[in-house]
């Protein structure tokens, strides 16, 4: 799917249309591991998913809580995609403010077919149930400049 308009009505597009975003996370020893997840998002900022505490990239954020990010849609034509890449720090989120998050990711699951989440299909960060809620908070956003350049990302400011 193209987007077109401004820098940020592109990347909030981008990040609207796609279910899954790539979480990329590394061990205590800098060791890359990747995984899709599928995400919700609160103010383009804030991105939320649940995973077991037991998975890599959870085990992974545990002891470095800095990841990278990318929203992309992998559908379109060679040469033609554009993403959201993001730098962030991630980590469980607390009983305390639980709920508030799981009503934003639950926004999202409904729309998608998906259920509503409750406290209760989630635990804290020792993973009683075998799930927990996860968020990742965006320090800075950007995209591929469209100048012809391999690999060129310009910051893009995204508000909601």
């Amino acid at each position: 799917m193209a987007f077109s308009g401004s820098p940020a009505e592109v990347a909030h597009g981008i990040v609207d249309a796609n279910r899954y975003m790539v979480l990329a996370t590394a061990d205590n020893a800098g060791t890359p591991w990747s995984s899709p997840v599928y995400f919700a998002h609160r103010g383009y900022r804030e991105f939320l998913w649940v995973s077991s505490p037991q998975a890599t990239h959870s085990r992974n954020i545990a002891v470095r809580p800095q990841v990278g990010i990318v929203v992309f849609d992998s559908s379109v034509a060679i040469g033609t995609g554009q993403g959201v890449y993001m730098s962030a720090v991630a980590a469980a989120v607390d009983a305390a403010d639980a709920e508030d998050v799981l009503a934003v990711f639950s926004r999202r699951s409904v729309t998608h077919g998906g259920r509503v989440w409750t406290v209760e299909d989630i635990a804290d960060a020792q993973g009683v149930s075998g799930l927990a809620l996860y968020r990742a908070v965006a320090d800075e956003h950007s995209m591929l400049a469209k100048d012809g350049q391999p690999d060129h990302r310009v910051p893009v400011r995204l508000t909601d």
